[in-house]
C-alpha cells in the first residue's frame, strides 16, 4: 500500500513538474531569444544614426567613429553608396544573431553578435528549472513517504486490532487519527470489542454459575446413589432413596433450564404460587445425609403451610446454597426459620458458627469475595438468582450469621 501511495503522488508530480516547466522552458528561452534580438537591433539602430547624422554634416564615415559603440563580442558592418564596406569589431565564427538597418540615403548597418552567451543563458535558465523540479520532486517523494506512513500506520493498527479481536482478546484500543474514515473504522472496532468483551463475560459468567449451581444437586443425587448402593439389600429403602434421586435429577434438569432460559431471555417470566413448606421439606430430605455425616442438624421453625409468589426451583436452589454455605462455613445446629415480614415471607438460615468477618459485611454478595478461602461465586449467584426472581437475598446478621431470602407472599396466604 505504501508503495501505491508513493508512486501516485510521485507520478501526480511529475505531471505537474512536466506541465509546469516545459512551457515555462519554452516561454524563457524565447525572452531570452527576444532579449539578444532587441538588444542588437538597438546597437544597429544606434549606429545608424550616427552614420547618418556624420553624412549629414559632410564628414567622413570610419570604423574608429562608431568602435565605441560595438561591444567586444559584436561585428558591425557598414555600407555606404559609392563608398567601400566599413567594419568595426572581430569577425565572428559560429551562430550568430544579425540585425540589419538602413538608412534614407541607402546606407545599410548590420550588426551581428555571437549566440554563445545566449546559449549560455538559455543553459542557465534550464538548469535552474531542472534544479527545481528535482528539488519539487524530492520533497514530493518526502511528502509521499510521510503521508503513506501516516496512512499507513493507522490501518496497520486497526488490522491488529481486528485481528487481536478475532483472537478473543476484546480490549478497546480508543485511539483516533484525525482521518473521518479511519476513526470511523477505529470507532466501529471499538464498539465491537466492548460487545465481544460483555459476550464473553456472560458466557464466562455462564459457565461460573452454571458449574457452581450444579454442583449441590449433583452432590445430593451422588449421595442418594452411594446410600442406594449401601441399602441395597433392604428394597424400601432403595425405592425411597431412588425416588429422592430421581427428584434431584428433575431439580437438576430444571437448574439446567432456568439456566439456559436466563441466558436467552433474562426477563422471561417464571413466578407462581407454591407452597413453601414443599421447598423447605426437599431441602430436609436432601441435607439430611451430609449433615449426619458431619454430626450436625438441620432444625426447622416458624410458619407452616406458607404459599408465596416466584419459582420454586429459584427459591429451593438459593436456600440450598445458604445451607451449603452454613455447612462449610459454618458449625453447630443449622436452623432455617419461616416467618412473615409485611408482604413477604422471609426464610432465615443461622447457624452457631463464628459468623461473618466484620470486614467484610455485605462484600460477601460480591463476586469473588470469601472469607474461607472458597471460590465466592455462591452467594453472589444467589443473590442474582433472588433477584430476578423478583425477591432480595440480605445478611441480617454478622454473629451469628444470618441470611434471609424474602419471597412475595401470595395472596392466598392472607
Amino acid at each position: 500500500m505504501k508503495r501505491r501511495m508513493i508512486n501516485s503522488l510521485l507520478g501526480v508530480v511529475l505531471v505537474v513538474v512536466v506541465v509546469f516547466c516545459v512551457p515555462l522552458a519554452l516561454i524563457e528561452k524565447q525572452g531570452i531569444v527576444n532579449t539578444a534580438n532587441d538588444r542588437v537591433d538597438a546597437a544597429a539602430v544606434r549606429i545608424l544614426g550616427l552614420v547618418e547624422n556624420r553624412l549629414a554634416a559632410g564628414e567622413p564615415v570610419t570604423g574608429e567613429k562608431f568602435a565605441a559603440l560595438v561591444n567586444a563580442d559584436s561585428y558591425v558592418t557598414v555600407a555606404i553608396p559609392g563608398q567601400p564596406p566599413i567594419s568595426a569589431g572581430t569577425p565572428i565564427d559560429g551562430p550568430t544573431i544579425t540585425a540589419t538597418e538602413t538608412g534614407a540615403s541607402g546606407e545599410t548597418v548590420t550588426v551581428s553578435q555571437s549566440r554563445t552567451d545566449v546559449d549560455h543563458e538559455i543553459g542557465n535558465m534550464l538548469l535552474l528549472l531542472g534544479l527545481v523540479a528535482l528539488l519539487a520532486v524530492q520533497a514530493a517523494v518526502a511528502l509521499a513517504v510521510w503521508q503513506a506512513k501516516r496512512l499507513a500506520r493507522p490501518l496497520t493498527e486497526l488490522a491488529e486490532t481486528a485481528e487481536r479481536l478475532g483472537s478473543g482478546d476484546p480490549r478497546p484500543q480508543g485511539r483516533r487519527y484525525g482521518v473521518p474514515e479511519l476513526d470511523r473504522i477505529a470507532e466501529v472496532l471499538d464498539l465491537s470489542a466492548e460487545r465481544v468483551a460483555r459476550m464473553l463475560t456472560a458466557e464466562r459468567r455462564l459457565a461460573a454459575d452454571a458449574s457452581h449451581q450444579l454442583r449441590t444437586p449433583l452432590t445430593a443425587l451422588s449421595m442418594r446413589l452411594e446410600e442406594i448402593t449401601a441399602l441395597a439389600e433392604d428394597p424400601r429403602t432403595v425405592r425411597e432413596e431412588a425416588t429422592i434421586g430421581l427428584q434431584q435429577v428433575e431439580r437438576l434438569t430444571d437448574v439446567v433450564q432456568r439456566l439456559l432460559t436466563n441466558q436467552r431471555d433474562p426477563n422471561s417470566p417464571t413466578a407462581v404460587t407454591f407452597d413453601l413448606d414443599e421447598v423447605v421439606k426437599q431441602q430436609v430430605e436432601e441435607w439430611g445425609p451430609p449433615l449426619r455425616d458431619s454430626g450436625r442438624r438441620l432444625v426447622i421453625e416458624g410458619l407452616r403451610g406458607v404459599r408465596v409468589m416466584g419459582t420454586p426451583g429459584t427459591v429451593a436452589q438459593v436456600l440450598a446454597t445458604l445451607i451449603e454455605n452454613s455447612l462449610m462455613h459454618g458449625a453447630g445446629t443449622i436452623t432455617l426459620r419461616v416467618r412473615r415480614s409485611g408482604t413477604s415471607v422471609v426464610a432465615e438460615v443461622q447457624d452457631e458458627g463464628p459468623g461473618v468477618p466484620a470486614e467484610l459485611g455485605n462484600r460477601v454478595f460480591e463476586r469473588a469475595v470469601s472469607g474461607r478461602n472458597s471460590t465466592g461465586i455462591g452467594l453472589a449467584v444467589a443473590r442474582d438468582l433472588a433477584e430476578a426472581d423478583g425477591g432480595r437475598l440480605e445478611l441480617l446478621s454478622l454473629q451469628p450469621p444470618v441470611f434471609a431470602l424474602f419471597v412475595a407472599r401470595s395472596r392466598e396466604s392472607d
